[in-house]
């Protein structure tokens, strides 16, 4: 069913109850009506029927959103005092982005650390992104170490800037919330087929059946397998989620969802440094930048499996309030093989050829995460002290366990070395021989209250004040892997922090098609945060940091699109230090002496700047970035006035689509940014890209299309997330051909 059909539908449907409760509700109005003379006679007065678009539909059918559920529950983008990007699901498709990261690329201001450990290390304003705090699914914490796919994706929201008040510990830079697909009424399915270069070949199925007057259910799975441009980290995953929804509208409405996701992929752990010839031994060059280039071994392996179950029930007050509470528990297990590559001898550009040696070093992640939420959001409007007050309060409690396993290795067991010219990625070894050992286990309890106001205090203006305590509690425990004393407990730590988090806003809202704010902003990161402490993070407090923002968000074309602007300042001021004069004044805590802040601005343009012309774009500048406060020794790695890494000053992504005639859409769009360093290693450099994407759309019928998308286009060599000890090259070019059914 098309959109406009969709929207008369739900009208339709609408006015039809409207009718239906009013004739109930009078049940004398047909024989007053019918007889003029009748001096009691009654006058029915206007009736507006009104119908909100479904969150479903505007995610569908626009690269425009008006709405957000990161800031809990429904609001509208312009009451929210915070810069927020919303990635539809139209987009998504469009651009055919069928990972977390990849639609993370259509948001600039997002860099990308490549990991220590291999997961994904997501960098906002510049500042480092918790895995454990600040990736959300449904605006619950999702602290789990996996590769995400879209295919359950309703959208991508991107709230920038401090968001600890709204969701406990978390970073500066702000979080990333995952809107899942939900049942809604109305029968409606699709599926989707795509082949592409490197053998990728995808199906995808999203069903949506009313089973009642007020419940749904739907179905979306997927299933994945490409050999990624032949580099040896190939994709096999499969998923699947299921939601079902009851009492849908009504006062009590409930929602159940399963969620399973499978990856047993390749990975590409990446290439590393060459240093430059000619006596520039400080700085650095590529090795090679073509994403075929593989050093790593057909058995390295990045394997995950994730069940997750959700429970929510929504309660609808006669006075319009509103209270949701959701309780989510999630199992995940992950196991990672990957090959650290690095020369075996120092190797410069000069003296660098095909037989230069590589070494192959070992890189495990094998460990389960087990996590259990409960939610409950309470939201209202209230008049006191003749304001009105849009109240929203709650409570949240989270227990997460991970335990790490060793993977002990035979002597028998070794990876061989291989050479700059052998890039053919065919030797394995048997990792069945190595034994797996709990080395360590981490279990956190965690539990927050917040109190958010936002009061109309005069016509046009808006005041926002928010405060929210938090408790967490860790124990991290270590374990022998040794064959003498196998499982034996070798050290135990914990600690507790309590904190509160601030936000305070002000809007300006002249028009219906305008509106300005004002914030500030706090957040809290707990030594915890990744899931250990040693010696001195077990003494440690948190870190803190603030965010300040001035911005705006401005209807255009008679509200078919938006434009967002934001000025931002986002500080980290007591920063865990740790160069080598502070830990000798005490080797057990790390002095929270360091500070460092990024300022800049950015804006997002979305929606329909003509009827046939849709246009998305995202642009940041951080022309500032600093470490104010740090390590002040020659040798230290980021030394106090450096730039931090992982900052480009300049970084943007644009998407456009045309309609032509009634059956042809086509479709262009560039990513790029400039020169970065990566973090730790400021003396190293790599240069600025931008690529370009196209795609063609031929509608057969109204339920039939085909779509062909080709990602860089020009075949755009470039290191896209970096690591002080290597790098990881960007996507070359992809072809890949889509066909959709709806039925």
């Amino acid at each position: 069913m098309s959109a406009r059909h969709l929207r008369v539908s739900r009208l339709a449907q609408a006015t039809h109850l409207a009718l239906i409760s009013l004739a109930l509700s009078q049940p004398a109005l047909a024989q007053t009506t019918q007889t003029p003379a009748n001096k009691d006679a009654k006058t029915l007065g206007e009736v507006r029927v009104t119908a909100d678009r479904p969150v479903e539909t505007e995610a569908k059918e626009s690269y425009q959103a008006v709405t957000s559920t990161i800031g809990k529950g429904k609001q509208a983008l312009r009451d929210i005092p915070q810069s927020v990007t919303v990635v539809t699901e139209k987009l998504i498709d469009d651009r055919n982005l069928d990972t977390l990261k990849d639609v993370l690329h259509q948001t600039a201001g997002v860099t990308f650390l490549a990991a220590e450990g291999g997961e994904e290390d997501i960098r906002l304003r510049g500042f480092s992104m918790q895995q454990t705090g600040d990736i959300l699914v449904d605006g619950m914490r999702d602290p789990a170490i996996y590769e995400r796919d879209t295919f359950n994706y309703d959208r991508l929201e991107v709230l920038r800037g401090s968001a600890s008040m709204l969701f406990g510990r978390g970073s500066t830079g702000g979080v990333v919330n995952q809107v899942s697909k939900q049942a809604f009424l109305l029968d409606q399915h699709e599926l989707n087929l795509t082949y592409g270069s490197h053998n990728y070949a995808r199906v995808e199925t999203d069903l949506n059946f009313t089973t009642g007057q007020s419940s749904a259910f739907r179905l979306t799975a997927m299933k994945n397998q490409a050999d990624n441009n032949g580099a040896g980290a190939s994709i096999d995953k499969e998923g699947a989620a299921g939601n079902f929804r009851w009492g849908i509208g009504e006062r009590d409405e409930f929602s159940a969802s399963l969620f399973y996701l499978k990856n047993r992929n390749g990975i590409n752990y990446g290439l590393p440094w060459l240093t430059r010839g000619g006596g520039n031994s400080g700085s650095n060059t590529l090795i090679d930048k073509d994403p075929k280039t593989y050093y790593g071994l057909d058995s390295d392996q990045a394997n995950s499996d994730v069940v997750s179950s959700t429970f929510s029930h929504l309660h609808r007050f006669m006075d319009g309030g509103e209270l949701k509470t959701a309780v989510r528990a999630a199992k995940v297990a992950r196991d990672q093989r990957a090959s650290t590559v690095r020369f075996v001898t120092a190797t410069t550009e000069d003296t660098i050829n095909d037989n230069t040696a590589l070494s192959r070093g070992t890189q495990i992640k094998i460990q389960d995460l087990d996590n259990q939420v409960v939610q409950s959001d309470y939201t209202n409007k209230f008049n006191w002290f003749g304001l009105r007050h849009d109240v929203t309060t709650g409570v949240d409690f989270n227990n997460e366990t991970r335990r790490v396993f060793a993977a002990v290795s035979p002597a028998t067991l070794t990876k061989s070395n291989t050479t700059v010219g052998d890039t053919d990625g065919t030797a394995a070894i048997n990792e069945d021989l190595r034994s797996i050992r709990k080395s360590n286990e981490f279990d956190a309890t965690s539990a927050g209250a917040y109190f958010q106001d936002l009061a109309q205090i005069a016509e046009h203006w808006k005041l926002l004040g928010g405060l929210r305590f938090d408790y967490f509690n860790g124990n991290y425990r270590t374990f022998s892997t040794a064959d003498t004393s196998l499982g034996a407990q070798t050290s135990q730590r914990g600690r507790s922090d309590k904190l509160w988090s601030k936000r305070f806003g002000v809007l300006y809202q002249p028009t219906n098609m305008a509106s300005f704010h004002f914030s500030y902003g706090t957040s809290f990161n707990t030594s915890g945060d990744t899931y250990q402490y040693d010696l001195q993070t077990a003494n440690t407090d948190p870190e803190k940091s603030r965010n300040i923002e001035l911005g705006s968000k401005l209807d255009l074309a008679s509200g078919n699109a938006t434009l967002r602007l934001a000025l931002f300042h986002s500080t980290k001021y007591n920063e865990r230090n740790t160069d080598t004069e502070t830990v000798a004044q005490d080797p057990t805590t790390y002095m929270l002496s360091a500070e460092r802040y990024a300022k800049g601005f950015e804006t997002d343009i979305t929606g329909r700047i003509t009827p046939n012309w849709e246009s998305y774009f995202s642009y940041t500048w951080i022309p500032v970035a600093k470490i104010a406060k740090g390590a002040r020794q020659s040798n230290a790695t980021e030394p106090e006035g450096q730039r931090p890494g992982l900052i480009p000053k300049h970084q943007a992504t644009w998407w456009n689509t045309y309609k032509i005639g009634q059956s042809w859409r086509v479709g262009l769009g560039l990513n790029g940014r400039t020169k970065m360093s990566p973090q730790l290693v400021t003396a190293y450099k790599v240069d600025g890209y931008v690529t370009a994407d196209a795609m063609a759309e031929y509608e057969v019928t109204r339920d039939l299309t085909f779509k062909f998308n080709i990602t860089n286009l020009t075949n755009k060599l470039y290191a896209d997330s970096l690591y002080r000890g290597h790098y990881v090259p960007g996507k070359g070019r992809v072809l890949q051909l889509t066909g959709s059914y709806r039925f």
